[in-house]
Order: C-alpha cells, then sequence, then structure tokens
C-alpha cells in the first residue's frame, strides 16, 4: 500500500468540497436544535465490551466488521463502530438521567467497520444520529422519525420512501423466535455458515443476512407482525395514527429488522432509490432494554442513524444545489516593501472584524497577484504602492463589475465600506 494513498475504504473531503459537508451539518444541527436535542460528543473507541454487549455477539458488525485491537496495557479496544452504545454509555456514566428525563441528544461523528466498500458506505463513514432516553410512548417514536422527516426535507431531497415494523418485545418475541427456528430448520441446507450458527442463538439475525440464499429463504418466514402482544400491538397502532397526524406518508414492512441485537418494537427506515444496493439513508428505532442491559435501571430509549455520505451522494444524484460560502471579500495587493508590511497590518486587521481578507504570501509579482485574487474569488480588490501609502487612499475594485470606488487608507474606513456594500454583508455585523 502506498504511504500516499489514502487506505481503502476511507476518502478525503477537499477544500474544495467541505462546503458540501459544512451546508449539511449545519441543517442536521439547526433541526436537531428546532426538536430539542443538545450535541454529545464522545471517544473514537471504546472498551471492546460495550459492543459486544450492547450492539450484539451475533450481529455482523460485531463478527465481522469491527476494528478490535489490544492497547499497550493488553485491553481490548474497538473503533467505534455505531454510536447509540457510545451515548448509552455516557448516559450511564456521568448519571444524565438523575437531572430529569427525557434526555434528547444528538452527534455528528465518524463510525469504523470492516466490509466491502461500496457506494454510499465506507469503512470511515461519518454519521448524524439522535438518541432519545426516558419517554416510551409511542409520540416519541413519532417525534423521532418527525425529524428525521423533516431534515430530509429541508436537505431538498425527494422521492425518498418511509418504511416502518415492530419486531415486538421481550414478552412476545421469544414465541416469534420458535417460529422461525421451526421455519429455519427445515431449510437448514440452504443458510450460510454463520446463519446456521444464529439459529439457535438468535434466529431473527438471520432476516439481516446479506447472502443470497439465506434472503431467498427467508423471503417466505413469518412476520413478527403476527406475533405481537396487545401492547406492542397498540403501541403499533398509536405510532401509525401519530404519523398520520403529522402528515408523514409510510408503509409497513414486515421485513425490517435492522441490523443491531438492542432493537424493540419500533423499527424504521427512510429509503431512496438513487444510491444504489445501499439504499437507506436513515434507519432507527426503539431499544427499550439498553440501558438495563449495561447496567443502568430501566430505561426507554429510541434514535435513528443517517450516514452523511450517503446524504451528499442522494442530493448529488438529484442534482440539488448546494450553496457555496461567500469567500473572500477583498484581496489586497503590494508593491514594494513599505506596501508589504501595509498589506500584513490591513488583512490581519480586517479578518480579526470577521472581514474575510486575502493577500499575497507567495511573492508574486502585481500581474501574477491580480490573477490569484481573480482565481480565489474575490469580491474587491485594492492595489497598495507607494502612492497609495503617500496620499493616505486607495480605490476599491469591484471584480464583477470593474467599478472603483475611494476609500480613506486605514482599516475602519475599509471595514465601513465592505459593512454598507449591499453585496458584501456580513452576519457579524
Amino acid at each position: 500500500m502506498s504511504l500516499i494513498t489514502a487506505p481503502r475504504g476511507t476518502k478525503d473531503v477537499l477544500p474544495s468540497e467541505s462546503y458540501k459537508w459544512h451546508y449539511v451539518e449545519g441543517i442536521l444541527r439547526k433541526t436537531a436544535a428546532d426538536f430539542g436535542y443538545s450535541e454529545i460528543r464522545f471517544p473514537t473507541f471504546e472498551n471492546t465490551d460495550l459492543f459486544i454487549r450492547g450492539v450484539g455477539d451475533t450481529t455482523d458488525v460485531v463478527q465481522k466488521e469491527m476494528y478490535t485491537f489490544l492497547d499497550k496495557g493488553g485491553r481490548s479496544i474497538s473503533l467505534r463502530p455505531e454510536g447509540t452504545a457510545s451515548v448509552v454509555r455516557s448516559f450511564l456514566e456521568h448519571s444524565l438521567y438523575s437531572a430529569g428525563l427525557p434526555v434528547k441528544a444528538y452527534y455528528i461523528a465518524p463510525n469504523f467497520r470492516y466490509e466491502k466498500p461500496q457506494a454510499g458506505r465506507l469503512r470511515e463513514h461519518h454519521q448524524f444520529g439522535v438518541e432519545c432516553f426516558g419517554a416510551a410512548c409511542a409520540s416519541a417514536d413519532a417525534e423521532v422519525i418527525g425529524l428525521a422527516d423533516t431534515y430530509l426535507s429541508r436537505l431538498g431531497i425527494r422521492g425518498i420512501s418511509l418504511e416502518i415494523n415492530s419486531i415486538g418485545c421481550p414478552y412476545c418475541r421469544p414465541k416469534y423466535h420458535e417460529a422461525l427456528k421451526e421455519y429455519f430448520k427445515s431449510r437448514e441446507d440452504s443458510l450460510c455458515p454463520t446463519c446456521l450458527d444464529r439459529l439457535e442463538r438468535n434466529p431473527l439475525r438471520i432476516l439481516d443476512c446479506k447472502n443470497e440464499s439465506c434472503k431467498i429463504v427467508s423471503a417466505g418466514a413469518p412476520v413478527m407482525l403476527d406475533y405481537l402482544c396487545d401492547d406492542c400491538r397498540e403501541h403499533f397502532n398509536q405510532l401509525q395514527g401519530y404519523l398520520k397526524a403529522m402528515g408523514i406518508s409510510y408503509a409497513v414492512n414486515p421485513r425490517i429488522v435492522r441490523g443491531l441485537d438492542y432493537y424493540t418494537r419500533t423499527v424504521f427506515e427512510f429509503v431512496s432509490t438513487e444510491i444504489g444496493a445501499q439504499g437507506t439513508v436513515c434507519g432507527g428505532g426503539r431499544y427499550d432494554g439498553f440501558v438495563s442491559a449495561l447496567g443502568g435501571p430501566p430505561t426507554p430509549g429510541l434514535g435513528f442513524g443517517s450516514g452523511i455520505e450517503r446524504l451528499l451522494l442522494v442530493m448529488e444524484a438529484q442534482g440539488i444545489d448546494i450553496p457555496r460560502p461567500a469567500g473572500i471579500r477583498v484581496f489586497i495587493a503590494a508593491i514594494g516593501d513599505a506596501a508589504d508590511l501595509r498589506a500584513q497590518q490591513l488583512v490581519h486587521s480586517l479578518r480579526r472584524i470577521g472581514i474575510p481578507a486575502e493577500r499575497d504570501t507567495a511573492g508574486r509579482g502585481l500581474k501574477a497577484q491580480m490573477k490569484f485574487s481573480d482565481r480565489i474569488g474575490a469580491l474587491y480588490t485594492i492595489v497598495l504602492g507607494d502612492d497609495e501609502l503617500s496620499s493616505g487612499s486607495v480605490r476599491v475594485k469591484n471584480m464583477a463589475t470593474g467599478e472603483e470606488s475611494p476609500c480613506r487608507l486605514d482599516t475602519e474606513a475599509i471595514a465601513d465600506f465592505f459593512r454598507y456594500s449591499s453585496d458584501c454583508s456580513s452576519t457579524i455585523f
């Protein structure tokens, strides 16, 4: 592997592209805040047992995809494959429940999974996620789904369908597991080795297998909706009532199980057909037993994760225009040593008061400086030489119209020019 090639399954975000990430992340943060969610940040790696106990040792994530290693103290450490386990761990470690429930948190963070890279799925991918603790009602499920529906709408994404399902609770799911075992045991010859191991421990995981023969067998398997207890059925019916009241279209898909063991009752996915095989742009659900499984008090929980790379892929496929930032307001070109020092002072002062400014730092001549100003898209230029220093006045050139305006040569006067120029308005003022 070349030292100057990014590792397989990773991708650089170049300066020419990063504005797209800023735009998307800004909408995600604003939407989360509008729904009452605050940001949480957590480590990139955790103790491996957190994911084994929380995510589930029968999942593909734990069995095949985690980056796990021993640190210098001999402890087993894993790069974070998903965000929920880390948020639950933080929720317990810092007793966030003591301040009152519900606790509503969101994050934007990288996750790591060793799997075949493909469109919308990298070994290092970035995820926007929300988690809500202490809300057991179906209205909380509808709120979380509504948050996802809102940011997808604000991003301008079209053609996204919402699919929902219920996978029951610890009371009704054992009956379903027995039905699944009976079904799959009569078809063992068609199951992959991994699913044969899952058959006794967690047959629900077989429904999520990506092996083609297992997918064919799973297509005829019993569905959880036929085995729901009265409480789970009522919860699912209430969710659908809330979604209808909110004007959110959905379809019931009894095959959705999600890929992690901690889910209970509601599971959902927002799906696009415009990014190839990996069509889910947002997926989540309820995990009422997760907190207690890690030793905490019984606490209902729910949330979702949404891959930012996938969102950008869909937006690109749909031709959604992402506005570029305003960029540099003024480029100051200097001629001579005295002007060079004055340009340095002016540019620094303008930047400190919030006016994006630039100057040459590569020793270019005047003609090359002007070409550089044009290349970086500066809205205005100022040429500063001995005459300007002597007269105490400069001419500010509008690069779009060619119009030149006189201005006094001091920071405040130049700043006032940009404060009151309609095409140079700044939020800092």
